[in-house]
């Protein structure tokens, strides 16, 4: 059992460093081939930091434990509304920009119910896969098209920018790139190697563990921008983290499961984590669609958001020890 443990934190060690490197590789290979900063901070970031999921899914799904890569992406939207988000506004009280209100909170819901509905036999079947990648698809060209339309960089580009300058060179740009990615894929196979025998020996099944540990590791780095973001008071970074990690995590995440191996969805997915987690979401929307007040997102909201994530996650544990 403690060479599980072992084999988890290590796992998640790597995945932090790797997706680091990888971003700033990426970045810096971009940069030198000429492409502009804003799709930059767009896209090629946006899809590096969102590669440590990928690859839980891709590696859990190709060793056949494919609970895990689901739960890992339900349980980290939950996290990321919860804990994420929550921390934040208990920190600093948010007012939500009416940009975000009208095209991010909307486009949530609209890949949360789309998800939802290709759930509803309890299958996730290679064509539900492949219409959520294709959607994953529509939404990045989108972000193309606008990010070349746009003058403001992105906040994750702004945040990476001290260390991917024009000075960094196209040999050490590729040598981060190629070893953010090698990383990356050694951490997630230590993870989910880890994760599995973990849940085969204390008698859980991979989607709490997913779910648990997994999702709480996972969101560890949007904790670190979001955190860093509110005591800015940076509310466009702290919401727009948020809301984008959640749906590449229903679109990509979750496609790449079922392309890989179209399974039926573990007991407890449309029954618990599933509508929590869409619950969650309408009420962080609802709360945030106050017009009558500056400040929408209070440090009483943030502390309900935080309190709903723990007693989750209690819930969760005692349901799969008992």
């Amino acid at each position: 059992m403690m060479l599980s443990v072992a084999a988890i934190l290590a796992g998640l060690l790597l995945l932090f460093w790797g997706a680091d490197r990888l971003v700033i590789g990426a970045a810096a290979t971009a940069r030198n081939l000429g492409v502009s900063p804003v799709l930059i901070g767009l896209v090629i970031v946006g899809f590096a930091t969102s590669a440590p999921e990928m690859l839980i899914s891709a590696v859990a799904s190709i060793e056949n434990a494919p609970g895990l890569a689901v739960g890992n992406a339900v349980g980290s939207n939950i996290a990321n509304l919860g804990l994420v988000l929550g921390v934040s506004v208990l920190l600093t009280p948010l007012a939500v920009p009416s940009k975000i209100l009208h095209h991010e909170f909307p486009l949530v819901l609209a890949v949360t119910g789309l998800t939802y509905m290709l759930f509803l036999d309890n299958t996730l079947s290679r064509i539900d896969a492949l219409l959520l990648l294709l959607t994953l698809a529509i939404l990045t060209i989108s972000l193309i098209i606008l990010g070349t339309r746009s003058n403001r960089l992105a906040p994750l580009n702004e945040k990476y920018a001290p260390e991917v300058s024009n000075e960094m060179g196209a040999g050490k740009a590729t040598f981060w790139l190629i070893g953010g990615l090698i990383t990356l894929l050694v951490g997630s196979e230590l993870l989910v190697n880890g994760a599995t025998d973990a849940a085969r020996r204390i008698g859980v099944s991979e989607l709490v563990l997913g779910v648990t540990v997994i999702a709480i590791g996972t969101s560890l780095p949007e904790l670190a921008v979001a955190v860093a973001g509110a005591l800015k008071r940076e509310c466009d970074l702290v919401i727009g983290n948020v809301l984008g990690s959640n749906i590449f995590n229903l679109l990509a995440v979750i496609g790449i499961a079922g392309a890989i191996q179209p399974h039926e969805l573990s007991p407890g997915v449309l029954t618990l984590h599933y509508p929590l987690m869409t619950v969650i979401t309408l009420a962080v929307f609802i709360l945030a669609y106050n017009r009558r007040a500056k400040v929408q997102l209070t440090r009483s909201i943030g502390a309900g958001l935080l309190v709903t994530f723990l007693v989750y996650q209690g819930f969760v544990i005692w349901e799969a020890l008992t």
